[in-house]
């Protein structure tokens, strides 16, 4: 029996591609998720932080992204 892995962009653990949810990112930002939600809609991005959407339709937001924007840094 062969064992499926997940692929490095898409894993909590990847030490290149470490992403939050959207829940996540939110408790972090200290707003709710539906305001990442409705600005990524409205504008395709939070304050210059673009998630990736993954293949069960879920959005992975960069956490890197999101601690510079916390430390009060401008997102690239």
């Amino acid at each position: 029996m062969q064992v499926k892995t997940t692929p490095a962009t898409w894993r909590n653990d990847a030490p290149l591609a470490r992403t939050c949810s959207t829940e996540q990112a939110a408790d972090a930002l200290h707003i709710k998720p539906q305001t990442l939600r409705a600005a990524l809609c409205r504008d395709g991005h939070y304050f210059g932080i673009r998630p990736v959407k993954l293949p069960n339709r879920m959005l992975a937001w960069p956490c890197e992204a999101i601690a510079r924007l916390t430390a009060g840094e401008v997102a690239q």
